[in-house]
């Protein structure tokens, strides 16, 4: 009897196992998580529309590969070197998009914040990915449900939300999302997966922004509105933040280094359309987040937001 349950539980966890792991879009975030993926041994595709993009994307992975290869092995440059190539041996580039998704167990989406390039991505990948295929979206806002509407049932039944946060080798959470069709075993694929690669799920509903951003952005907002109404400067806001509730990073820290744009795309949303959330106050436009935005003052990446950082 022992025997049969080893055997069973052997199957089940074969049934969940994912393999072979295809990254669309090679951006900062594509990258990291095919970097996390071939860390942990998974064969990688990662595919993007030039071959300049996928450079940038293996010139991201080099470098950051090299940082952790440096930490793991301090005494032995030449073990660190080796396991570099080694990781990276294992993620091969593609500018086909269907000779990238025809044979993977796991196709993940991190590609631009827009539901009808979504939409139309998913269609392209599910015309050749294998029909057993999980089929995930790294989206940090949009609807997962809405994003695979177009899809078949059985596709819309294995289709998750994968919310991984920047930087991916550094952070360990990745948001694990059920939309209304998904499956259990689609779920359990995906946690197992996750798991996998040395992460911590955190699974939830399909709601606008799901966990982590549901809470962060009514918090950024208001720190905002506390700025506009000359409360305190954003400084001292960030100084009691960090000291006086523990934070790590003040709001106005936190959304130079989230990004302007990104911050008012996603409220812009909600405010609008968001279930739940249409017009609801704590999404109303911000005259300051607006002006900073369309001065294209975006944050760290833009080298100025609420903070200069230009200036040595």
């Amino acid at each position: 009897m022992a025997g049969v349950a080893r055997r069973f539980t052997s199957a089940a966890a074969q049934s969940l196992e994912i393999k072979r792991v295809t990254v669309v879009g090679g951006g900062q975030m594509g990258a990291g998580i095919a970097q996390v993926s071939a860390t942990f041994e998974h064969p990688v595709t990662l595919v993007d529309v030039s071959s300049e993009a996928l450079d940038r994307g293996k010139q991201y992975m080099g470098k950051s590969l090299a940082r952790v290869a440096k930490k793991k092995f301090p005494e032995d440059p030449k073990v660190a070197q080796e396991w570099v190539g080694d990781v990276l041996g294992r993620i091969q580039t593609t500018t086909s998009l269907a000779d990238g998704v025809r044979n993977a167990d796991l196709v993940i989406e991190a590609i631009v914040e827009n539901i009808a390039v979504k939409q139309r991505l998913f269609g392209d990948i599910a015309a050749d990915a294998p029909g057993e295929c999980i089929l995930a979206s790294n989206t940090s806002s949009l609807p997962i449900g809405k994003i695979a509407e177009q899809l078949d049932v059985g596709r819309r039944q294995n289709m998750v939300g994968l919310h991984f946060f920047n930087p991916v080798p550094q952070m360990k959470l990745v948001e694990v999302v059920k939309a209304v069709e998904t499956s259990q075993e689609a779920v359990a694929k995906a946690l197992a997966f996750v798991k996998s690669i040395g992460k911590a799920p955190a699974v939830c509903k399909d709601t606008p922004g799901f966990i982590v951003n549901r809470l962060l952005l009514p918090y950024m907002m208001e720190a905002i509105r506390l700025l506009e109404r000359d409360v305190a400067e954003a400084r001292d806001i960030d100084t009691a933040m960090k000291l006086g509730a523990g934070y790590p990073m003040g709001p106005f820290e936190l959304c130079d280094y989230v990004g302007l744009d990104t911050i008012k795309f996603i409220v812009d949303g909600w405010y609008k359309e968001g279930e739940g959330l249409q017009g609801n106050k704590l999404f109303a436009a911000s005259q300051k987040l607006d002006e900073l935005v369309a001065a294209g003052h975006l944050g760290v990446k833009a080298g100025r937001g609420f903070y200069d950082y230009t200036k040595k």
